[in-house]
């Protein structure tokens, strides 16, 4: 199947005892500039499908998405966490979320600085009254919590910065299905570049992660226009009418792709069924379904 497709996979697999199924994104290709990294990314994004699986086999699908998450973050060829982009005023801010199926609930960071690991400061909001916290405050939360002041940049994201290299998107995402049915999302990202100091966009609201019992959801794309067409979200609301995964996913890029918005998604369902779909010219994902394992 070609790369440049835009329908990239789909899998379906109801079964009478669940086996884990993972899928992960590093984002949107071309329009990332990263195309030339091409290669680096896909065997970057093999490594840590791997691994993340491993860890999904032997735990739940929350501990796998922080963990694979992390993994994302902790690549610096990623933007997310380690090697995020900075914004106009020459700060890097960085968001995240986090969305358990089961209990629907959701939880995030918003333009949060200097930790190591945004999506774990989102993984202990999931347990707070108020679970989403920005800018000053998200990272006052993180420092009292225990976090330690970290610096995510690194000299090829300040060579960027330098030469007023502005981007349009940058994301990672994680979603995985558990043995016991249960579906968690994660999304986590270092911004565009160059951007309005403060901009807020999809990554860390349910337009651009998003899970229930039924299906999890990270998008990937300009931030802006999947907040327009609420795409997360709006996927698993198609599903809640009887929708197929398959789709739902088809109907929501629909409008979108006609109107020339650049975005995408990776997701699984409850029956197993795995889709990486997008109006964009590729997407870098990969997916595991504990018999194969594909990196595009």
């Amino acid at each position: 199947m070609s790369k440049s497709s835009v329908k990239l996979w789909v899998l379906n697999g109801m079964e009478a005892s669940m086996t884990p199924k993972l899928i992960i994104h590093g984002g949107a290709g071309a329009l990332e500039n990263t195309s030339e990294r091409a290669d680096t990314i896909r065997a970057a994004l093999k490594d840590i499908l791997v691994e993340t699986y491993e860890f999904l086999k032997q735990t739940d699908a929350m501990q796998a998405v922080l963990h694979g998450v992390r993994l994302l973050e902790d690549e610096p060829m990623f933007n997310a966490g380690k090697g995020s982009r900075y914004q106009a005023d020459g700060t890097i801010r960085m968001s995240a979320a986090l969305m358990d199926g089961t209990a629907r609930r959701f939880s995030g960071v918003i333009n949060i600085q200097a930790v190591q690991h945004p999506i774990d400061v989102a993984a202990l909001l999931l347990k707070e009254e108020h679970r989403v916290l920005a800018g000053a405050q998200a990272t006052e939360y993180a420092r009292a919590k225990g976090f330690e002041a970290f610096d995510p940049g690194t000299p090829y994201r300040l060579q960027e910065h330098q030469n007023s290299v502005k981007g349009k998107t940058g994301t990672v995402g994680v979603v995985a299905l558990d043995s016991k049915g249960a579906i968690v999302a994660g999304t986590s990202t270092g911004g565009v570049g160059g951007e309005i100091p403060g901009r807020v966009s999809d990554s860390a609201t349910v337009a651009g992660n998003y899970a229930t019992t039924q299906v999890g959801i990270s998008s990937t794309g300009i931030g802006e226009e999947i907040v327009d067409y609420a795409l997360a979200a709006g996927i698993a609301a198609r599903m809640e009418d009887g929708m197929s995964l398959n789709a739902a996913g088809t109907k929501s890029l629909a409008a979108a792709k006609a109107a020339g918005c650049s975005f995408g998604f990776i997701a699984l369902d409850e029956s197993g069924a795995i889709l990486a779909d997008k109006t964009t010219e590729s997407i870098f994902y990969a997916w595991h379904d504990g018999q194969t394992q594909e990196t595009f």
